[in-house]
């Protein structure tokens, strides 16, 4: 998220902060004498030189809240954007739309499942921005390159191990959320959509989605992972969270079977 975090701040953050937070005396000749101090996380893949705003808000890049802030938006749009593109693609091309004409197809149900995912997902963004501020400050074990995984087979072994420990630990998290107390006030939202469609993905209570999501944040901060592995596994995670939602109803059910 650090090298995110560089090019996002280089061509959209440092220009929203400097219009909205502008620095009083805004320091002049900004990107050659800031060129060794902005962009070291993306510098090591490829030279970024910094914006001209870079030094033009009083709310400077390592300010922590300014982190935060950024990562909230990043999450929250970015979030919002893989939800309805993908789930709008798998409902178009994989999604079976004669279960719309299930008896437990809710009237309305993509709508409802639309409205529950986007009011969902801002406060997932708040409350995952915490572990991807850790991410940016350094208090993780995401590692850049593969010279510097712990071994030379870790680079191929952290993807097992990432998918074994989120999977035990999704597994145990969703048997706590069907603990009846938990259930009636987390997980029976979700449950409402018995034949869901690709756009109940993420309609769920946000403190369900943002707890089943917790392995996969806490697992850099235990175990070493590459950068570019964490990104994959993210983007794949996120889509197959869509996919799984295409038909989760049989077909035989379909027939009243």
């Amino acid at each position: 998220m650090d090298v995110f975090l560089d090019v996002l701040d280089t061509f959209f953050f440092d220009r929203l902060y400097a219009l909205i937070l502008p620095a009083t005396n805004p320091v002049e000749d900004t990107v050659r004498e800031s060129q060794k101090l902005y962009n070291q996380n993306i510098g090591r893949y490829v030279p970024l030189a910094p914006s001209p705003y870079v030094d033009a808000s009083i709310w400077k890049r390592d300010d922590i809240v300014r982190q935060a802030t950024s990562l909230f938006l990043i999450a929250w749009i970015f979030g919002l954007a893989m939800y309805l593109i993908g789930s709008m693609i798998v409902y178009h091309t994989m999604f079976d739309k004669r279960l719309m004409r299930h008896p437990h197809f809710l009237p309305n149900q993509i709508r409802l499942e639309i409205r529950q995912g986007v009011t969902a997902i801002p406060v997932i963004a708040i409350l995952t921005a915490p572990f991807f501020l850790a991410e940016v400050r350094g208090w993780s074990k995401l590692y850049d390159f593969a010279s510097e995984a712990p071994f030379p087979a870790y680079t191929w072994l952290q993807y097992p191990l990432f998918v074994c420990f989120t999977d035990f630990g999704i597994y145990w998290i969703h048997r706590w959320l069907h603990v009846p107390m938990v259930y009636r006030w987390l997980h029976k939202p979700h449950h409402k959509w018995i034949v869901p469609s690709p756009f109940a993905s993420y309609a769920f209570h946000p403190v369900d989605g943002w707890s089943q999501s917790l392995p996969y944040h806490i697992f850099p901060l235990l175990f070493p992972l590459q950068k570019s592995a964490y990104l994959g596994l993210f983007v794949f995670v996120t889509l197959w969270t869509v996919l799984i939602r295409k038909s989760s109803v049989s077909r035989g059910q379909y027939l009243g079977k």
